[in-house]
């Protein structure tokens, strides 16, 4: 459906994206994660059409996605990171505005209209000016003006930014209700945990580059390392920390220690070495592997907030 083949855009000396290449299916719930600054945001805005890229070529359904090709980019909507929306009108005035931008006019603009607010529960605010609404409430509306004329692919540009807990719920099951009606969406965020949730396909994406790209499943059998071991960075366990590099990845951060062991490192292996130092077996947590862990592997970092 819709192809990136060697993308790059540079702002200057900096490089936003750098040779992006990336295919999105029909029907897909596409995950693009990465910290703040990696290039979501200014892969987004070429997908939709708000600038052009340097070198490369991006196609929708085979027509080229350009600023000059106004017909492929109704076929898209766009959620952006930032609030969109007039504070001082209403929700259903609102709405009116972004649906005569796309020429939806008359009965057929109310009943989508009044489908939007009923779909993320705000009818009963129809009354109020926007500026009176929550955040979340905010970014719900925000996110309906973007499907109003009912496009084909969903951009999502980190859309709950500073929503609260039942308002990222409510996001989360109103596009996944989409999704299994045939929506495509691209969902660009830094919360891993909604990667994980939401997405059928994710890529990790820092310094303007694909690290990795596929299912949860794929993305965490390229790590070198099956279970994640941790315990606390205390002078008792400084003798085991030592040990354990020949072994596999040791990570510090916040006071905990994170151990990735090698495939022929046995536990058993592990926790003898724990018990030769004194140390007892409450003091260590072992887990999956986890989309962390793979950034962690790839970067070389933790993500960034």
């Amino acid at each position: 459906m819709l192809h990136l083949r060697s993308v790059t855009k540079r702002y200057g000396s900096l490089v936003a994206l750098d040779d992006v290449s990336l295919d999105i299916a029909r029907g897909e719930f596409f995950g693009l994660l990465g910290p703040n600054g990696a290039g979501k945001s200014t892969l987004m805005s070429l997908v939709a059409g708000l600038r052009a890229p340097d070198s490369g070529t991006l196609t929708l359904d085979g027509a080229p996605l350009t600023a000059a090709n106004a017909a492929s980019r109704t076929s898209l909507g766009l959620v952006p990171q930032h609030i969109a929306l007039y504070p001082e009108l209403t929700a259903p005035e609102n709405l009116r505005i972004f649906g005569a931008l796309y020429g939806l006019r008359g009965g057929d603009l109310r009943a989508r209209i009044d489908a939007a607010l009923e779909a993320v529960q705000l009818a009963d605010r129809r009354r109020d000016a926007v500026k009176t609404f929550s955040g979340g409430m905010q970014r719900r509306l925000n996110l309906v003006a973007a499907l109003l004329h009912r496009p084909k692919l969903l951009l999502c540009d980190e859309p709950t930014v500073g929503v609260d807990p039942q308002s990222r719920l409510a996001i989360f099951e109103y596009l996944e209700a989409l999704n299994r009606d045939g929506l495509t969406i691209i969902y660009s965020t830094h919360y891993m945990e909604e990667a994980t949730r939401l997405c059928s396909r994710i890529g990790i994406i820092d310094h303007g580059r694909l690290h990795a790209l596929g299912t949860l499943d794929e993305l965490l059998a390229q790590l070198p390392f099956e279970e994640e071991i941790r315990f606390p960075a205390t002078p008792a366990t400084a003798a085991l920390a030592a040990d354990l590099p020949v072994h596999g990845e040791l990570a510090t951060a916040d006071a905990i220690h994170r151990f990735r062991p090698r495939p022929d490192f046995k536990l058993s292996a592990f926790f003898g070495a724990a018990e030769s130092h004194a140390l007892p077996g409450r003091l260590f947590t072992s887990q999956r592997p986890t989309l962390e862990a793979l950034f962690l592997h790839l970067t070389g970092r933790t993500l960034r907030e």
